[in-house]
This record gives structure tokens, sequence and C-alpha cells, in this order.
């Protein structure tokens, strides 16, 4: 579905502002009601189409909520890597495409969100984030992680 590309794109670009932004002395997530606030801005500002919002609000919100489950997962399979030693746009790839696979299958099918999650990491990342995030879904999957 190319309007849940774009979501996933827009929802990601949030993702790793806010990631990035982590770092900042006195940095403080948002809570739900500021995090509401900002995505409408953001949403606004950008002009993303009504029907993309909601599907990436729900992965922003999702991933930035369960993000301390979602590294567990991530660490436990990307051999030898630290979710904190990986590159920002990485990171926040991988925690919002994990939710998604965890939280959102069966309604998205899980080799949706990984094929999407590495046309993310081409188009984002560097040469080699696609097969580092394929690596990491591709093994999340096959673990059967339980649907929340």
């Amino acid at each position: 579905m190319k309007s849940r590309h774009k979501a996933r794109e827009v929802a990601l670009q949030i993702l790793y502002r806010y990631d990035a932004a982590a770092s900042s002395p006195g940095f403080r997530p948002p809570a739900a009601a500021e995090l509401a606030r900002e995505l409408q801005g953001h949403f606004a500002h950008f002009q993303t189409p009504e029907g993309l919002r909601e599907y990436a609000a729900q992965l922003v919100a999702g991933a930035m909520t369960h993000a301390a489950e979602l590294d567990q997962l991530l660490e436990k399979h990307a051999s030898n890597w630290k979710v904190s030693r990986m590159a920002v746009i990485d990171r926040s790839l991988l925690r919002m495409a994990a939710y998604e696979l965890i939280h959102l299958t069966p309604d998205v099918p899980a080799t949706v969100v990984i094929d999407e999650a590495v046309e993310l990491a081409k188009e984002f990342g560097s040469a080699e984030t696609p097969a580092f995030v394929n690596g990491i879904l591709d093994a999340l999957r096959k673990a059967g992680q339980p649907t929340a």
C-alpha cells in the first residue's frame, strides 16, 4: 500500500527527530497529550494527507511508548550490537518496524513490514542499513515474538 509506505516514512522522520534530540541536555520525551499536539503540528506543517496521519501517529506513539521493550528484543536479535550504539536512523527504523511486527501483525503481514523497513533503509540509511535491518527483523520474525 503506497499510503502506508508514506505513513511509515513520516513516522520514521518523526522518530528520528525525537531520537536525535534525546541526547540533548534536558530532553524529556513528550507526554501523550503533548505528543499528539506535536504530531498534529508536524502533519500540518508537512501537509501530511489525512489518510496517513492515523497510521503514522500509531507507529510513532507505539515505538516511543514501547521503546525499552523493543530495545531489549532488538538487542536479543542483533548479534553483538547494543541499540544505544546503532546509528540513529537504524535504531529509529528498527524500533518502528519491530513495534509494527509485534503489535500490528496480523493486520499487516510480517513480510510486508520487513520489506517496507528495508525500502526505508535504502532511502534513508547507509549502504549497510538495508541488510542490517533485514537481518534483525527477520530474526525477530523467525523467533515468533508474541503479539500484544
